[in-house]
């Protein structure tokens, strides 16, 4: 069932949000190598302010958030970046997820940014799903990547790369 959301920038008075959304993730220990949430500030400062949004429901609770960060500052890498996408664990299988990735390809696609890529635990299966029915295709996986809690874990590495610009694989 698709959930009645509005899609709007991230600001700053979404952070406390969003941040739970994020650490909720974490803690189901599928979503990221990360153990544990930054503060708003160094969230802020990593993510690309242009192509970042929320998902709010009719009440004005943050149901999901989606966020861009560039992968390198190297001119040939100007069109692509990395992304995240987290949905608070009531809000998910009700298309969330979903409008969030719309919404962050249009917006990258506006701004010419012809990849975007994404790293994903090959476990969780759900963001694999998500990611292949918005236009992401796999890439490979890499193999013992990092470690997590201890344990060597891989990572899925999808892309999306726009037909808009002329960059689609074919």
């Amino acid at each position: 069932m698709t959930m009645v959301v509005r899609i709007v920038p991230m600001l700053p008075e979404h952070a406390e949000q969003v941040l739970a959304i994020y650490q909720a993730g974490i803690d189901e220990g599928d979503a990221t190598f990360e153990t544990a949430a930054p503060d708003w500030a160094s969230f802020d400062a990593a993510k690309l302010a242009e192509h970042r949004f929320v998902a709010l429901d009719t009440g004005e609770a943050v149901l999901g958030w989606v966020a861009a960060s560039a992968v390198s500052d190297r001119c040939a890498y100007a069109g692509v970046v990395e992304h995240s996408v987290y949905v608070h664990p009531d809000a998910r299988g009700r298309g969330v997820a979903r409008a969030l990735l719309d919404t962050l390809v249009s917006s990258t696609e506006r701004a010419g940014i012809w990849t975007i890529q994404s790293g994903i635990f090959p476990e969780n299966t759900a963001s694999l799903a998500l990611h292949e029915r918005a236009g992401f295709r796999v890439v490979g996986t890499r193999e013992r990547i990092g470690r997590h809690h201890g344990v060597w874990r891989d990572v899925v590495l999808l892309e999306r790369r726009s037909a808009v610009l002329g960059t689609g694989v074919r």
